[in-house]
């Protein structure tokens, strides 16, 4: 909202009169799976506190083309102010949500979680995140600092997957759980000696990750990454992986299409 009002809005200010009240309605016009809406009611309630604001929807449920998601009235400067900023959280929270819903339906009788990753848009995360909750998949880790995850750069630098793992261990609590990336099968016995907690199977193949998971034999939690798509979702939930972890489901996720229709009384 800082960023788009800033000083304050030029059009609005200089058409609209102070304390003209209207009601807008935000429509969908496609199909979509419903996300922000309660991030939508605190936009319009900081330009107007007294702003009334229903919806007969949730999030994560499924709306059709056509039907009102939300209805807002009060103050009309209040209303033409927020739309925008409005708008861009709904629509690009529920694209996430409505992608997100299309790959775990794809799941639905897979024995296999799907998570996401930290590809998230900058100052985003939490709402991305939370977004890809209500299209019913999960969470990776937040951050840098709520989980170990040992990647090939980590790796480089420590000199073999082993050390890095050997070293971190000495160095962290026991209750946190230790995660290593790797992308061939002499680093995936590495991990498997140090008895990493996780092994994530990095940009491997289907043959390769079907063979890495008969190796790990239920010794570690296998994760796979790496070019996931929802046309080898499936594929990869039969090799027997435990997770599925997918950048796609925030960096490439499209905005879904919502309009506003707003009138004065």
């Amino acid at each position: 909202m800082e960023e788009d009002i800033g000083s304050g809005d030029i059009t609005t200010e200089n058409l609209v009169p102070l304390n003209l009240t209207g009601k807008g309605r935000i429509v969908a016009k496609q199909p979509l799976v419903l996300a922000g809406l309660d991030m939508a009611r605190k936009v319009f309630e900081e330009l107007d506190p007294q702003i009334l604001f229903t919806s007969a929807f949730l999030d994560g449920q499924e709306i059709e083309t056509g039907q009102v998601v939300l209805e807002v009235s009060g103050n009309l400067r209040a209303l033409l102010m927020g739309e925008r900023t409005a708008l861009n959280i709904l629509q690009r929270l529920s694209g996430i949500a409505t992608q997100t819903r299309s790959f775990v339906n794809l799941l639905k009788d897979k024995p296999v979680k799907l998570v996401d990753t930290r590809k998230t848009a900058p100052g985003w995360r939490v709402l991305e995140k939370y977004a890809v909750r209500v299209g019913g998949a999960f969470n990776h880790r937040m951050g840098l600092y709520d989980g170990v995850l040992i990647k090939d750069n980590h790796i480089a630098v420590c000199g073999g997957v082993r050390k890095a793992i050997e070293n971190i261990r000495q160095k962290i609590h026991h209750l946190i759980k230790i995660e290593v990336e790797v992308s061939d099968f002499d680093e995936l016995q590495e991990a498997l000696d140090a008895k990493a907690d996780v092994i994530m199977l990095d940009n491997m193949n289907i043959e390769q990750i079907r063979a890495a998971v008969a190796i790990i034999n239920n010794r570690a939690i296998v994760e796979v990454s790496g070019g996931v798509t929802r046309d080898n979702l499936l594929l990869l939930a039969d090799t027997g992986v435990d997770i599925i972890s997918s950048g796609a489901l925030t960096h490439s996720a499209v905005s879904v299409d919502l309009s506003m229709r707003i009138e004065s009384n």
